[in-house]
């Protein structure tokens, strides 16, 4: 392969994580750190249980029929109890779709807690 090929490549994914990591910092109480050679992010979320934040998206959240999925991170760590409020999110998509993510991620974290605030 040419190695015009692979500057492409290099500067869509580049693009990509900016387009993530900016997003995700823009939102109240989300902290992630620009990954240095994966194409994926870490990120804490403002939540006490990824998990069960995760599973919410998939089964109880949607903003004009869409929703997010996301990896909570804990099983990526070897230490137990690490990782409890981060999730794993890949830059695989397009750009479009990751700017659109981000957005749905802001709103699912709104109704998240305002839900956790009449629970408790």
């Amino acid at each position: 392969m040419p190695q015009d090929y692979f500057d492409k490549v290099l500067k869509e994914y580049d693009e990509r994580k900016t387009v993530l990591v900016e997003g995700l910092r823009s939102i109240d109480g989300v902290i992630c750190s620009e990954p240095e050679g994966a194409f994926y992010v870490i990120a804490q979320l403002p939540v006490d249980d990824a998990e069960d934040f995760a599973k919410w998206l998939l089964t109880d959240f949607q903003d004009d029929g869409e929703t997010v999925m996301i990896a909570p991170a804990a099983g990526f760590y070897s230490t137990p109890g690490m990782g409890q409020s981060q999730v794993r999110i890949a830059y695989v998509l397009k750009k479009e779709s990751l700017e659109r993510c981000v957005k749905l991620l802001k709103k699912a974290l709104e109704q998240y807690k305002d839900r956790m605030c009449i629970i408790n």
